[in-house]
């Protein structure tokens, strides 16, 4: 019984930092973009006469789109048009159950492992369930009989098919340096020591190409600006043309929670996921390239690296909204063709390299 409460208590956890990052992130979203366009942005709404810099939105939006009409197309199964938003914002959220948030927790005596599946294949896992996302967009865009919509799934399919070969062979570099696909090794294995004394012996030092790929075809297989082209508002306005209230909202927010995941597993597999710079668990605390070296607690050293894995999960957040109101959409030619004649071969080119100099050094 204790087992099963600890693992229902890391799923709620897991699943509730995830929900409200995302949330969160409709509001920043709004935010930045106004800091960056010298606007003041969402902050209407208010709670007992506080407008709390705008944050009551992420409420007021809510009620919204739970109380707007159901807007069901004429001849079309209810059922099969409700199915398509939950299988679309249900496959967001199952890869983050094999991403670590931390290492260890002591509680009662033992130790609690900070993830929810610890699996050998969890990379895979991960890349298997993300995968599965084009089957929601596309019964979104089919279902509806709208040609519209048809057409914006149909160049979801040509997108997140072509990003999804170049985002598996964009993770053959860091693989084959970790030697494991188990997500909590590869920390491990950037927790072991540092660089030179200083510099954090991260996957992005090792791999800053694999790094720059695999972020680029995250952003693309999250939809979203300048990957937008299954939506396309001044096109084609998307392949959720049909939908409103709720259903529209799981779409929406399915689209947050992918950035949410895709910064998760930036962070986990180039950015040292839960681990802290100079932070040692084996030797209980801080051991600082000058020679010094501060005590932590084992429980202190687990929320520790519990907040690193947070903190560095909204940076990389943080940074791919800034790419969102930067850049402008791509083509459909340009996107496809960035995919396969660019990124693909880098990505080969990188996982041979890697390959030649393992081999070299005798690994």
């Amino acid at each position: 019984m204790q087992t099963f409460l600890i693992e229902v208590g890391k799923a709620l956890y897991l699943f509730g930092g995830l929900m409200g990052l995302a949330s969160i992130l409709t509001w920043l979203e709004r935010k930045q973009s106004a800091l960056m366009q010298d606007r003041v942005g969402a902050n209407r709404a208010r709670i007992l006469g506080l407008r709390l810099w705008g944050l009551p939105h992420i409420i007021t939006d809510a009620v919204k789109l739970l109380t707007k009409e159901d807007f069901v197309p004429a001849g079309v199964p209810a059922w099969l048009h409700a199915l398509a938003p939950w299988v679309t914002l249900t496959v967001a959220c199952l890869p983050a159950a094999a991403i670590p948030f931390g290492h260890v927790f002591p509680w009662g005596g033992q130790t609690i492992d900070l993830q929810l599946m610890d699996m050998q294949v969890g990379l895979v896992y991960t890349l298997a369930i993300a995968s599965m996302a084009i089957y929601g967009v596309i019964l979104a865009g089919w279902v509806t009989r709208n040609k519209w919509s048809v057409l914006g799934s149909l160049r979801a399919a040509a997108q997140l098919i072509g990003f999804g070969v170049v985002l598996g062979v964009s993770l053959i570099g860091p693989v084959l340096l970790y030697g494991t696909l188990n997500l909590q090794e590869m920390v491990r294995w950037q927790d072991t020591t540092v660089l030179h004394g200083w510099l954090p012996r991260w996957g992005i030092f090792f791999q800053p190409l694999a790094f720059l790929v695999f972020l680029t075809v995250g952003i693309a297989e999250t939809k979203r600006i300048p990957f937008d082209l299954p939506e396309g508002e001044s096109e084609i306005i998307g392949y959720f043309l049909e939908y409103s209230g709720m259903k529209f909202g799981a779409f929406f927010l399915a689209d947050f929670i992918e950035t949410v995941v895709v910064a998760m597993l930036t962070v986990t597999v180039f950015l040292g996921g839960w681990s802290v710079p100079y932070l040692s668990a084996d030797q209980g605390g801080f051991v600082w390239p000058w020679g010094t070296y501060t005590a932590v607690s084992s429980v202190g050293i687990a929320l520790l690296q519990m907040a690193a894995f947070w903190v560095k999960v909204f940076a990389v957040c943080w940074f791919l909204l800034l790419i969102r109101w930067t850049l402008p959409r791509f083509r459909i030619d340009q996107a496809v063709r960035l995919g396969w004649q660019y990124l693909l071969p880098l990505s080969v080119l990188n996982a041979f390299g890697t390959a030649v100099v393992l081999l070299m050094i005798g690994r």
